[in-house]
Protein backbone atom coordinates (compact mmCIF):
# COMPACT_ATOMS: atom_id res chain seq x y z
CA UNK A 1 0.00 0.00 0.00
CA UNK A 2 1.29 3.77 -1.15
CA UNK A 3 -0.16 4.87 2.13
CA UNK A 4 1.72 6.75 5.10
CA UNK A 5 2.72 4.31 7.59
CA UNK A 6 1.41 5.09 11.08
CA UNK A 7 2.12 2.82 14.35
CA UNK A 8 0.85 4.09 17.46
CA UNK A 9 2.99 3.15 20.46
CA UNK A 10 5.52 1.34 17.98
CA UNK A 11 7.46 0.03 21.41
CA UNK A 12 4.60 -1.87 21.63
CA UNK A 13 4.18 -5.07 20.14
CA UNK A 14 0.34 -6.51 20.07
CA UNK A 15 -0.80 -10.13 20.93
CA UNK A 16 -3.02 -12.33 18.73
CA UNK A 17 -5.24 -12.77 21.78
CA UNK A 18 -8.11 -14.53 18.41
CA UNK A 19 -5.20 -17.68 17.99
CA UNK A 20 -5.27 -17.97 21.60
CA UNK A 21 -1.69 -17.02 22.10
CA UNK A 22 -0.24 -13.75 23.09
CA UNK A 23 2.75 -12.50 20.64
CA UNK A 24 2.24 -11.17 17.77
CA UNK A 25 4.06 -8.46 15.31
CA UNK A 26 4.59 -4.75 14.63
CA UNK A 27 6.89 -3.31 12.63
CA UNK A 28 10.27 -2.80 14.66
CA UNK A 29 14.37 -2.66 13.84
CA UNK A 30 16.19 -5.71 15.47
CA UNK A 31 18.30 -3.48 17.39
CA UNK A 32 16.74 -0.39 18.02
CA UNK A 33 13.58 0.90 19.72
CA UNK A 34 11.34 3.48 18.82
CA UNK A 35 13.18 6.32 20.69
CA UNK A 36 16.58 5.47 19.54
CA UNK A 37 15.45 5.36 16.05
CA UNK A 38 13.79 8.85 16.01
CA UNK A 39 16.63 10.32 17.91
CA UNK A 40 18.71 9.15 15.02
CA UNK A 41 16.45 11.08 12.71
CA UNK A 42 15.88 7.84 11.13
CA UNK A 43 12.10 7.86 9.61
CA UNK A 44 9.15 5.91 9.93
CA UNK A 45 10.05 3.75 7.11
CA UNK A 46 12.90 2.43 9.07
CA UNK A 47 11.12 1.69 11.94
CA UNK A 48 8.87 -0.66 10.11
CA UNK A 49 11.53 -2.08 7.77
CA UNK A 50 11.15 -5.94 8.67
CA UNK A 51 7.47 -6.22 9.42
CA UNK A 52 8.72 -9.61 10.95
CA UNK A 53 10.31 -8.09 13.46
CA UNK A 54 8.10 -9.01 17.01
CA UNK A 55 8.17 -7.50 20.50
CA UNK A 56 6.60 -9.33 23.69
CA UNK A 57 4.16 -7.61 25.91
CA UNK A 58 2.27 -8.39 28.76
CA UNK A 59 -0.69 -6.56 27.47
CA UNK A 60 -2.99 -9.06 25.06
CA UNK A 61 -4.44 -6.93 22.09
CA UNK A 62 -6.50 -8.63 19.37
CA UNK A 63 -4.95 -8.47 16.02
CA UNK A 64 -8.14 -7.36 13.12
CA UNK A 65 -6.08 -7.45 9.85
CA UNK A 66 -9.04 -5.37 7.73
CA UNK A 67 -9.66 -5.07 3.51
CA UNK A 68 -11.02 -2.16 2.46
CA UNK A 69 -12.44 -1.59 -0.63
CA UNK A 70 -14.51 1.29 -3.02
CA UNK A 71 -17.74 0.48 -4.95
CA UNK A 72 -15.94 -1.21 -7.97
CA UNK A 73 -13.81 -3.36 -6.00
CA UNK A 74 -10.74 -1.48 -5.82
CA UNK A 75 -8.61 -1.29 -2.73
CA UNK A 76 -8.47 2.03 -1.13
CA UNK A 77 -4.84 2.15 0.32
CA UNK A 78 -5.30 5.85 1.92
CA UNK A 79 -7.36 5.83 5.26
CA UNK A 80 -5.86 6.79 8.60
CA UNK A 81 -6.71 5.16 12.05
CA UNK A 82 -9.47 8.03 12.46
CA UNK A 83 -11.50 6.36 10.15
CA UNK A 84 -12.04 3.43 11.63
CA UNK A 85 -13.96 2.55 14.68
CA UNK A 86 -14.28 -1.25 16.25
CA UNK A 87 -16.55 -3.64 18.50
CA UNK A 88 -16.32 -6.71 20.32
CA UNK A 89 -19.25 -8.17 20.86
CA UNK A 90 -21.35 -4.92 20.15
CA UNK A 91 -19.45 -2.84 22.23
CA UNK A 92 -16.75 0.12 20.91
CA UNK A 93 -13.24 -0.58 21.72
CA UNK A 94 -10.33 1.77 21.50
CA UNK A 95 -7.96 1.36 18.76
CA UNK A 96 -4.43 0.90 20.51
CA UNK A 97 -2.23 -0.16 17.40
CA UNK A 98 -2.56 0.81 13.58
CA UNK A 99 -0.16 -0.38 10.91
CA UNK A 100 -0.35 -0.24 6.94
CA UNK A 101 2.59 -2.44 6.80
CA UNK A 102 2.87 -5.47 4.29
CA UNK A 103 3.35 -8.97 6.10
CA UNK A 104 4.83 -12.17 4.58
CA UNK A 105 2.31 -14.43 3.78
CA UNK A 106 2.22 -18.56 4.89
CA UNK A 107 -0.16 -19.63 2.04
CA UNK A 108 -1.69 -23.15 1.66
CA UNK A 109 -2.87 -23.58 -1.68
CA UNK A 110 -6.08 -26.07 -1.86
CA UNK A 111 -6.81 -27.15 -5.48
CA UNK A 112 -9.71 -28.64 -6.13
CA UNK A 113 -8.85 -32.71 -8.03
CA UNK A 114 -12.67 -32.93 -9.01
CA UNK A 115 -13.88 -30.34 -11.19
CA UNK A 116 -15.36 -30.66 -14.67
CA UNK A 117 -13.32 -31.43 -17.55
CA UNK A 118 -13.51 -27.93 -18.98
CA UNK A 119 -12.74 -26.38 -15.58
CA UNK A 120 -9.89 -28.25 -15.37
CA UNK A 121 -8.50 -27.55 -18.19
CA UNK A 122 -8.27 -23.83 -17.26
CA UNK A 123 -7.28 -24.48 -14.23
CA UNK A 124 -3.95 -26.53 -15.08
CA UNK A 125 -2.98 -24.64 -17.76
CA UNK A 126 -2.32 -21.44 -15.55
CA UNK A 127 -1.26 -23.36 -12.47
CA UNK A 128 2.22 -21.80 -13.45
CA UNK A 129 1.45 -18.70 -13.21
CA UNK A 130 0.66 -18.65 -9.49
CA UNK A 131 3.76 -19.11 -8.71
CA UNK A 132 4.52 -15.26 -9.82
CA UNK A 133 2.05 -14.05 -7.08
CA UNK A 134 4.46 -14.76 -4.27
CA UNK A 135 6.78 -13.10 -3.09
CA UNK A 136 10.85 -14.04 -2.08
CA UNK A 137 9.71 -13.30 1.75
CA UNK A 138 6.36 -15.67 1.42
CA UNK A 139 5.97 -19.68 1.87
CA UNK A 140 3.44 -21.65 0.07
CA UNK A 141 2.26 -25.34 0.72
CA UNK A 142 0.37 -27.04 -2.45
CA UNK A 143 -2.63 -29.87 -1.51
CA UNK A 144 -4.96 -31.18 -4.33
CA UNK A 145 -8.25 -32.56 -2.82
CA UNK A 146 -11.45 -34.71 -3.80
CA UNK A 147 -12.86 -36.46 -1.05
CA UNK A 148 -9.72 -36.64 1.73
CA UNK A 149 -7.21 -34.01 1.19
CA UNK A 150 -3.27 -34.77 -0.17
CA UNK A 151 -0.09 -32.45 -0.04
CA UNK A 152 2.06 -32.76 -3.22
CA UNK A 153 4.35 -30.02 -2.37
CA UNK A 154 7.45 -32.58 -1.27
CA UNK A 155 8.93 -30.74 1.66
CA UNK A 156 5.78 -29.11 3.10
CA UNK A 157 6.05 -25.36 2.57
CA UNK A 158 8.20 -24.31 -0.27
CA UNK A 159 10.28 -20.54 0.17
CA UNK A 160 11.88 -20.54 -3.47
CA UNK A 161 9.71 -19.76 -6.35
CA UNK A 162 11.91 -21.79 -9.35
CA UNK A 163 11.22 -24.96 -6.62
CA UNK A 164 7.34 -23.99 -6.28
CA UNK A 165 7.32 -23.18 -10.26
CA UNK A 166 8.43 -27.05 -10.77
CA UNK A 167 5.88 -28.58 -7.87
CA UNK A 168 3.18 -26.82 -10.17
CA UNK A 169 4.13 -28.20 -13.51
CA UNK A 170 4.01 -31.17 -11.76
CA UNK A 171 0.43 -31.33 -10.97
CA UNK A 172 -1.90 -33.17 -12.94
CA UNK A 173 -5.76 -32.33 -12.82
CA UNK A 174 -6.71 -35.01 -15.91
CA UNK A 175 -6.48 -38.06 -13.23
CA UNK A 176 -9.39 -37.18 -12.30
CA UNK A 177 -11.80 -37.58 -15.11
CA UNK A 178 -12.56 -41.34 -15.68
CA UNK A 179 -10.45 -43.26 -17.90
CA UNK A 180 -7.56 -40.50 -17.67
CA UNK A 181 -4.27 -40.63 -15.77
CA UNK A 182 -4.53 -42.38 -12.12
CA UNK A 183 -7.07 -44.23 -10.77
CA UNK A 184 -9.51 -42.71 -8.79
CA UNK A 185 -8.21 -42.46 -4.75
CA UNK A 186 -10.02 -44.98 -2.35
CA UNK A 187 -7.12 -44.77 0.37
CA UNK A 188 -6.26 -42.28 3.09
CA UNK A 189 -5.07 -39.05 2.31
CA UNK A 190 -1.47 -38.91 2.13
CA UNK A 191 1.44 -36.26 3.20
CA UNK A 192 4.75 -37.28 1.82
CA UNK A 193 3.93 -40.56 1.18
CA UNK A 194 2.45 -40.86 5.20
CA UNK A 195 -1.04 -41.65 6.06
CA UNK A 196 -1.86 -38.44 8.08
CA UNK A 197 -3.49 -40.25 11.78
CA UNK A 198 -7.11 -39.86 11.74
CA UNK A 199 -7.50 -39.23 8.18
CA UNK A 200 -10.52 -39.36 7.08
CA UNK A 201 -11.35 -42.74 4.94
CA UNK A 202 -13.20 -42.88 1.64
CA UNK A 203 -16.63 -44.45 1.71
CA UNK A 204 -17.31 -47.03 -0.37
CA UNK A 205 -20.81 -45.80 -1.16
CA UNK A 206 -19.83 -42.23 -2.16
CA UNK A 207 -17.34 -44.23 -4.87
CA UNK A 208 -19.16 -42.59 -8.51
CA UNK A 209 -21.26 -40.14 -6.41
CA UNK A 210 -21.33 -36.57 -8.50
CA UNK A 211 -21.04 -34.34 -5.45
CA UNK A 212 -18.17 -36.26 -3.17
CA UNK A 213 -16.00 -33.77 -2.48
CA UNK A 214 -15.09 -32.54 1.49
CA UNK A 215 -14.13 -29.30 0.83
CA UNK A 216 -14.49 -28.78 5.02
CA UNK A 217 -12.13 -31.49 5.57
CA UNK A 218 -9.25 -29.94 3.03
CA UNK A 219 -9.76 -26.54 4.64
CA UNK A 220 -9.59 -28.69 7.55
CA UNK A 221 -6.25 -30.08 7.13
CA UNK A 222 -4.82 -26.44 5.39
CA UNK A 223 -5.49 -25.02 8.62
CA UNK A 224 -4.28 -27.70 10.64
CA UNK A 225 -0.80 -27.14 8.58
CA UNK A 226 -1.02 -23.41 9.19
CA UNK A 227 -1.82 -22.95 12.52
CA UNK A 228 1.71 -23.87 13.81
CA UNK A 229 3.48 -21.30 11.41
CA UNK A 230 5.21 -18.26 13.00
CA UNK A 231 2.97 -15.76 14.35
CA UNK A 232 4.28 -12.75 12.88
CA UNK A 233 3.45 -13.70 9.12
CA UNK A 234 -0.18 -13.66 7.53
CA UNK A 235 -1.77 -17.14 7.74
CA UNK A 236 -3.94 -17.41 4.40
CA UNK A 237 -5.76 -20.63 2.44
CA UNK A 238 -5.96 -20.10 -1.12
CA UNK A 239 -8.82 -22.29 -2.42
CA UNK A 240 -8.88 -22.87 -6.22
CA UNK A 241 -12.32 -24.82 -6.84
CA UNK A 242 -16.03 -24.91 -8.30
CA UNK A 243 -17.60 -25.16 -4.57
CA UNK A 244 -19.32 -28.66 -4.84
CA UNK A 245 -19.10 -29.70 -0.79
CA UNK A 246 -20.72 -33.08 -0.14
CA UNK A 247 -22.38 -33.67 3.17
CA UNK A 248 -20.91 -36.29 4.86
CA UNK A 249 -17.50 -34.42 5.69
CA UNK A 250 -15.56 -35.71 8.27
CA UNK A 251 -15.29 -31.71 9.85
CA UNK A 252 -18.18 -29.62 10.07
CA UNK A 253 -18.54 -26.16 8.54
CA UNK A 254 -18.72 -24.99 12.38
CA UNK A 255 -15.66 -27.40 13.31
CA UNK A 256 -13.41 -25.80 10.54
CA UNK A 257 -14.34 -22.63 11.19
CA UNK A 258 -13.36 -22.60 14.54
CA UNK A 259 -9.93 -24.04 13.79
CA UNK A 260 -9.90 -21.13 11.00
CA UNK A 261 -10.58 -18.21 13.80
CA UNK A 262 -8.01 -20.16 16.46
CA UNK A 263 -5.50 -19.12 14.27
CA UNK A 264 -5.99 -16.72 12.64
CA UNK A 265 -6.32 -18.15 9.27
CA UNK A 266 -7.97 -16.41 6.70
CA UNK A 267 -9.64 -18.14 3.32
CA UNK A 268 -9.07 -16.62 -0.52
CA UNK A 269 -11.52 -18.65 -2.95
CA UNK A 270 -11.54 -18.47 -6.72
CA UNK A 271 -14.42 -19.98 -7.54
CA UNK A 272 -14.57 -21.82 -10.90
CA UNK A 273 -16.97 -23.62 -13.14
CA UNK A 274 -20.36 -24.67 -11.24
CA UNK A 275 -19.34 -21.49 -8.49
CA UNK A 276 -19.98 -18.96 -11.38
CA UNK A 277 -23.46 -19.74 -11.65
CA UNK A 278 -24.47 -20.66 -7.90
CA UNK A 279 -23.08 -17.23 -6.02
CA UNK A 280 -25.17 -16.40 -3.45
CA UNK A 281 -27.36 -19.88 -3.77
CA UNK A 282 -26.65 -22.32 -0.34
CA UNK A 283 -28.44 -25.13 -1.51
CA UNK A 284 -26.28 -28.00 -0.60
CA UNK A 285 -23.49 -25.94 0.57
CA UNK A 286 -23.30 -24.10 -3.39
CA UNK A 287 -22.15 -20.92 -1.49
CA UNK A 288 -19.46 -22.32 0.63
CA UNK A 289 -16.65 -20.91 -0.53
CA UNK A 290 -18.38 -17.14 0.15
CA UNK A 291 -19.44 -18.44 3.89
CA UNK A 292 -15.70 -18.96 4.49
CA UNK A 293 -14.04 -16.47 2.96
CA UNK A 294 -16.29 -13.58 4.76
CA UNK A 295 -16.03 -15.63 8.12
CA UNK A 296 -12.31 -15.32 8.26
CA UNK A 297 -11.71 -11.69 6.96
CA UNK A 298 -11.00 -13.26 3.51
CA UNK A 299 -12.47 -12.66 0.12
CA UNK A 300 -13.96 -14.27 -3.36
CA UNK A 301 -13.34 -14.05 -6.47
CA UNK A 302 -14.58 -15.60 -9.87
CA UNK A 303 -12.74 -17.06 -12.79
CA UNK A 304 -14.52 -17.80 -16.12
CA UNK A 305 -11.34 -18.40 -18.33
CA UNK A 306 -7.95 -19.17 -18.29
CA UNK A 307 -7.37 -15.64 -18.18
CA UNK A 308 -9.32 -14.69 -15.30
CA UNK A 309 -7.21 -16.93 -12.78
CA UNK A 310 -4.03 -15.85 -14.16
CA UNK A 311 -5.02 -12.02 -13.39
CA UNK A 312 -6.84 -12.97 -9.94
CA UNK A 313 -3.70 -15.43 -8.69
CA UNK A 314 -1.15 -12.36 -7.98
CA UNK A 315 -4.69 -10.08 -6.90
CA UNK A 316 -5.26 -12.27 -4.28
CA UNK A 317 -1.81 -12.87 -2.83
CA UNK A 318 -1.42 -8.75 -2.54
CA UNK A 319 -4.84 -8.48 -1.22
CA UNK A 320 -3.80 -10.65 1.62
CA UNK A 321 -0.35 -9.32 2.30
CA UNK A 322 -1.25 -5.82 2.30
CA UNK A 323 -4.07 -4.89 4.90
CA UNK A 324 -5.17 -2.17 7.38
CA UNK A 325 -3.69 -4.13 10.61
CA UNK A 326 -5.68 -2.61 13.61
CA UNK A 327 -5.40 -4.19 17.55
CA UNK A 328 -7.08 -3.68 20.66
CA UNK A 329 -7.27 -4.49 24.34
CA UNK A 330 -10.66 -5.97 24.91
CA UNK A 331 -12.80 -3.43 27.68
CA UNK A 332 -15.75 -4.31 29.13
CA UNK A 333 -16.73 -7.74 27.55
CA UNK A 334 -17.24 -11.01 29.04
CA UNK A 335 -14.05 -12.75 29.26
CA UNK A 336 -15.54 -16.00 30.58
CA UNK A 337 -17.25 -16.78 26.93
CA UNK A 338 -14.72 -18.52 24.31
CA UNK A 339 -15.87 -16.61 21.63
CA UNK A 340 -15.99 -12.52 20.68
CA UNK A 341 -17.26 -11.03 17.91
CA UNK A 342 -15.51 -8.15 15.96
CA UNK A 343 -17.21 -5.72 13.80
CA UNK A 344 -15.24 -3.15 12.11
CA UNK A 345 -16.58 0.40 10.43
CA UNK A 346 -15.06 2.68 8.03
CA UNK A 347 -16.26 6.58 8.61
CA UNK A 348 -15.82 7.07 5.14
CA UNK A 349 -18.90 6.29 3.13
CA UNK A 350 -19.28 4.11 0.09
CA UNK A 351 -16.71 1.94 1.08
CA UNK A 352 -16.57 -2.06 2.20
CA UNK A 353 -14.69 -4.08 4.31
CA UNK A 354 -13.38 -7.63 5.10
CA UNK A 355 -12.77 -8.43 8.57
CA UNK A 356 -13.34 -11.88 10.23
CA UNK A 357 -15.96 -12.32 12.32
CA UNK A 358 -14.42 -12.92 15.94
CA UNK A 359 -12.08 -14.62 17.53
CA UNK A 360 -12.05 -17.82 20.38
CA UNK A 361 -9.67 -16.75 23.18
CA UNK A 362 -8.46 -20.51 23.75
CA UNK A 363 -6.89 -22.20 21.09
CA UNK A 364 -7.95 -25.88 20.24
CA UNK A 365 -5.81 -28.40 21.49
Amino acid sequence: MNCTRKILSAALGFCAVGAGWATAQTPQPASQGASASQSSGQGPSLLAADPRAKIRTTVSLVMVPVTVKNGAGELIADLQQKDFRIFEDGIEQQIALFSVDAFPLSAAVLIDDDLKRSSADRVQKSLETLAAGFSVSDEVSLWRFDEVPELISESGFIADNDALLTQLKRIDLSSSFPGVGSAVMTGEPRVNTQSPTGSPKRSAMSVGHPNYKHINDAIYAAGEQLRDRPRERRKIIFLISDGQNAKNNTHSYDETLKLLLSADISVYAIGVGEANLNRGITFLGNNILSKYAHATGGDIFYASSREDLEGLYPRVSEQARNQYTLAYSAAKTDRSQPYHSIEVRVERPGLSMLARDGYYLNALP
